[in-house]
């Protein structure tokens, strides 16, 4: 008889442990769906509160910079009242839990000499009964959630165990939500430098244009009508002009590299088109006589959907490299081979090679293959970003060969014909 009413009384309890559990594993699914801090709290709040049965929840965390507690959240009054009262480590309830990372049952808080009157009496709360547990992030304690004021009966080993599985996973969902937030801050951050970044290059390339072209106008005049005594002299203005106006042009097409995107003015144009144009710049801006260029390209016009000025570019970039890379005496080869649906330009140079680590690196932005204190050519490590960037904006292929050092290269344009 008496275990019967023993397992009839139990009965119901065990029933409200069983729903209290399940209800549990839905606040943490409730707690991970969020990343926003001040929403996690208040959900903490009200999953703490209907599952313990008590009056006031509350969050405290621990504050680095003061070596105190603060309220972060709570049920019973405006948080903005209770952020600025500071609760002490010592001599606080809250404080017991913090420092010695244990929980606490107090059920007559009145004869408790730790209990700290300022709080309550500063927003006119009764505290009688207290379940407070730490917040750990594993071995570290971040703060307290405290349960006040039990409503029927006394807090319960039952609660204690519901208190401490929500203070886990709120430190956890908190900590997630704060590395969350530092990182956009971060990205928030780094988003505007590169941006700050990328608005001086096009504001210092913009306003260097206009004078250097004035300077390369006049040393090119210069050169023409200089004597055989002052060649020299003007051939060096001319050239030094020259490379700089590459350098201005990579960095006008940084922002390219930086975001991967570039409005495309595509047009009905042929690969001949194209290469004429590149052969062209190419040499005006290397102001030799003496280019080591053979350009084999068919006479059978190959038509392509191209933006002319971006396409023109790539090559450019692709014939310099192998005259900066080609020593005198030596030979850089275009050629054309028709694919069908695709074309491929080739060029192939006799310069110093690629070792194999280095075909893939050399594509990459700044790569150089010599130390930039001691080596012998110039740059700054763009033309070939760019090109590979601009390929692909093209719906293209590009890559480099090369047997190795002193066996020279060869660079690769695949690009798709228009269809129809």
């Amino acid at each position: 008889m008496f275990d019967k009413l023993t397992a009839a009384i139990a009965e119901p309890e065990i029933r409200e442990q069983t729903r209290k559990i399940a209800r549990l594993v839905e606040i943490s699914a409730i707690l991970n769906s969020t990343l926003k801090p001040d929403l996690l709290l208040q959900n903490i709040l009200q999953s703490a509160a209907e599952l313990l049965d008590c009056s006031v929840i509350s969050i405290l965390l621990y504050d680095e910079r003061e070596k105190e507690l603060r309220f972060a959240a709570t049920t019973s009054v405006n948080i903005d009242q209770l952020e600025q009262i500071p609760v002490p480590l010592d001599n606080s309830l809250a404080g017991t839990i913090y420092t010695e990372n244990r929980h606490l049952v107090i059920n007559n808080t009145k004869d408790d000499p730790r209990h700290y009157d300022e709080v309550g009496e500063e927003v006119g709360l009764q505290v009688e009964s207290l379940l407070g547990v730490p917040m750990r992030i594993k071995n570290r304690v971040t703060g307290v959630i405290e349960a006040l004021n039990k409503k029927n009966g006394m807090f319960t080993d039952f609660d204690v165990q519901l208190l401490l599985v929500i203070a886990s996973q709120a430190a956890i969902s908190m900590h997630n939500a704060q590395l969350i937030q530092s990182l956009h801050k971060a990205n928030v951050e780094l988003s505007q430098a590169d941006k700050l970044k990328r608005d001086l290059m096009a504001v210092a390339s913009h306003e260097l244009r206009t004078p250097l072209g004035n300077i390369l106008g006049y040393a090119t005049l210069l050169f023409e009508d200089a004597t055989e005594e002052n060649k020299p002299l003007a051939k060096s203005i001319l050239k030094a002009s020259s490379k700089l106006r590459a350098v201005l042009d990579d960095i006008a097409n940084m922002n390219l590299l930086y975001t991967g995107e570039a409005d495309l003015d595509l047009v009905d144009s042929t690969l001949q088109e194209v290469l004429t144009f590149a052969k062209e710049e190419v040499r005006q801006t290397v102001s030799r006589n003496d280019l080591p260029i053979t350009y084999q390209m068919p006479e059978e016009p190959i038509p392509l959907r191209v933006d002319l000025p971006k396409m023109c570019v790539v090559f450019v970039n692709l014939l310099l490299n192998a005259l900066r890379f080609t020593p005198e005496g030596g030979k850089i080869i275009l050629s054309v081979e028709d694919r069908g649906d695709e074309v491929m330009v080739a060029i192939n140079d006799t310069g110093k090679g690629i070792t194999e680590e280095s075909l893939e690196k050399i594509f990459e932005v700044f790569y150089q293959e010599e130390d930039h204190m001691t080596r012998r050519t110039g740059g700054l490590g763009l033309g070939l970003s760019i090109a590979r960037e601009l390929v692909r904006l093209h719906g293209g292929r590009i890559w480099a060969e090369s047997e190795g050092l002193g066996k020279g290269a060869t660079f690769r344009v695949v690009l798709p014909k228009p269809e129809g």
